[in-house]
Order: structure tokens, then C-alpha cells, then sequence
């Protein structure tokens, strides 16, 4: 399918993908904690006919230098941005912390008809990185909502990586015993799955080593099927923190952090969920593309 890219600097610095002639499909797609533009993502929903922003969120000018207090209006402004490209179903794709900000939004924005959360999380959390002030300590929420924090989960400070220093670290560990520590605030911070009224579909894979992803799934998937909401969730045991979708490059070095799974383990779940995440946004095969 031929689709047109084009880059942008304001109101933020982003990537809008479509195909030829347009959708009426609108998908929002967020990155983690990188930070990066998704252009290679959004090229791969433009060619399943799918209209795909992606922006950065943090990072950038006049935005916090970390997650930290980033206003979830962000978002809802680049819905805006979508609906006067034609889209008339929007989605939001989301990985991580992306992830996260996608439940987030489906709670506030009645506008979003579809999530796809990679690798999420079941609770909000705290910042990562400095606000506006520059400042990281103390630990503040992720998010802000009409000018409010978001009730979150700090970091257990105690807590010390079991790897050597100078090796990648697994936090794993740190966000199960910050939710143990901090056990009343992660009550208050559990993402309202049972509020929603988007379809909301999880992949997550099983040796996740960054977060304990397919946990978070898990406990996505039974509160909205307590709340008579059905969630669907993809998940192998191999995969981890990063499933590709098929046709995207190898991920970036992993750095500092372990992120688990292989290379192959993560293609592989990126591949199996492929055809439900075109799906349940709407592109080719999907409900707008059949309506």
C-alpha cells in the first residue's frame, strides 16, 4: 500500500503516517521510556490503512526532561490532531510506560474506541526522570490530569539490584516489592479497567525482566472480566519486555537494563498478535474497515 510520512516540530516533535487517500482509522502510537519518535511503527499501520501519529511526549521543548508530571492532555491534543486528518476511530498503541499512558487516556477520553497495551502495567507509577523543574526527587507521579497528579506507586528505596555493578539490571524485583511496600498507595493507583468503554486488547510476554509485564496482564484481564469487560491478552512464555511487530528493525541495545527474551522470542509474539492488534484498531481487516 502506498502511504505518505511526514515529520512535524510543533506543537511537539512527531510523525504522521497515512495511506494513500486517507482513513477514517486514527491510531495514536506512544512510545516507553526511549522516548523516540515511532516512525517505523507508524510506517507499518499506515501500509495495514491506518492513519499513525506518534510524538514525543517528554524530552522535548517545553515538556518535562523525564516522566514525570507529563500532562495526559498531551495525548487528548494529539487525538485532536488525528480526528482532523478524518479519523473517526481512534486507537492508541502504546509500549511500557506508552503502555501506561494509554489505559491512563481510555479512562478520560471517551473518543478512544481501541487500546493495544505492549508489555503494560495493571498500576500507575512514579516518575522516571526530571519534571519541568528539573528536579527528580522526591518521586512524583508519571502523570498529571487537569492539573492534578495521578495517584501513583513510588520506588522502594531499600531496594538493591541483585546483579553486579557495571551489569544490565532487572527491575523486575523492584516493581513487585514496591507494590508490597507501598501496598495502600498501589490500591489507590490500579488503573480502572472496569471504567472502560474502549476494547482493550494486552500483549505481554513471559520473561519480561524490565517490569512484570504478563503479572500486570493478568490482572488486567480478571478485574475487567470481573466488571463484565472482556480483555484479551497475547502472551508467550519466552518473550520479553519488547515483542517487534513484523517488519520492524532489531530493538535498540538494551544498555543498563535487562529487558529478557531473545531477539527471535520477541518477533515471534510481536508476530502472533499482529493480525488481533490490525484487528482491533480497525485497519484492513478490522471493524472500521468493514463497517
Amino acid at each position: 500500500m502506498e502511504i505518505t510520512v511526514d515529520t512535524f516540530t510543533a506543537p511537539w516533535e512527531g510523525v504522521l503516517a497515512e495511506p494513500a487517500g486517507g482513513s477514517s482509522v486514527g491510531v495514536l502510537v506512544l512510545a516507553g521510556s526511549s522516548g523516540r519518535v515511532e516512525t517505523d511503527r507508524c510506517r507499518l499501520l499506515a501500509r495495514a490503512g491506518m492513519t499513525a501519529l506518534s510524538i514525543r511526549w517528554f524530552g522535548g521543548a517545553g515538556q518535562p526532561g523525564g516522566i514525570c508530571e507529563v500532562p495526559l492532555e498531551t495525548f487528548t491534543q494529539a487525538i485532536d490532531l488525528l480526528q482532523t486528518k478524518g479519523a473517526e476511530r481512534i486507537g492508541v498503541l502504546g509500549a511500557s510506560k506508552g503502555a501506561e499512558a494509554a489505559l491512563l487516556l481510555a479512562v478520560r477520553d471517551p473518543r478512544i474506541d481501541a487500546v493495544v497495551a505492549v508489555s503494560p502495567t495493571s498500576l500507575v507509577w512514579g516518575s522516571l526522570g526530571p519534571g519541568v523543574d528539573g528536579e527528580s526527587h522526591p518521586c512524583r507521579s508519571s502523570w498529571t490530569w487537569q492539573g492534578k497528579p495521578v495517584p501513583f506507586v513510588a520506588y522502594d528505596d531499600d531496594w538493591t539490584p541483585a546483579e553486579a555493578d557495571g551489569e544490565p539490571v532487572a527491575y523486575t524485583p523492584l516493581y513487585e516489592r514496591s507494590r508490597q511496600t507501598f501496598a495502600e498507595d498501589a490500591r489507590r493507583a490500579a488503573i480502572p479497567i472496569e471504567r472502560f468503554t474502549a476494547e482493550v486488547l494486552l500483549v505481554a510476554g513471559g520473561d519480561d525482566e524490565l517490569w512484570p509485564s504478563l503479572l500486570f496482564a493478568r490482572e488486567l484481564v480478571s478485574r475487567g472480566a470481573s466488571a463484565g469487560r472482556p480483555v484479551k491478552l497475547i502472551s508467550t512464555p519466552d518473550a520479553g519486555h519488547r515483542p517487534r511487530l513484523p517488519g520492524e528493525g532489531p530493538p535498540a541495545p538494551s544498555g543498563r537494563f535487562r529487558h529478557g527474551g531473545t531477539p527471535e522470542a520477541d518477533a515471534a509474539l510481536g508476530a502472533k498478535a499482529w493480525p488481533d492488534i490490525v484487528g482491533v484498531l480497525g485497519g484492513r481487516d478490522g471493524p472500521a474497515a468493514t463497517a
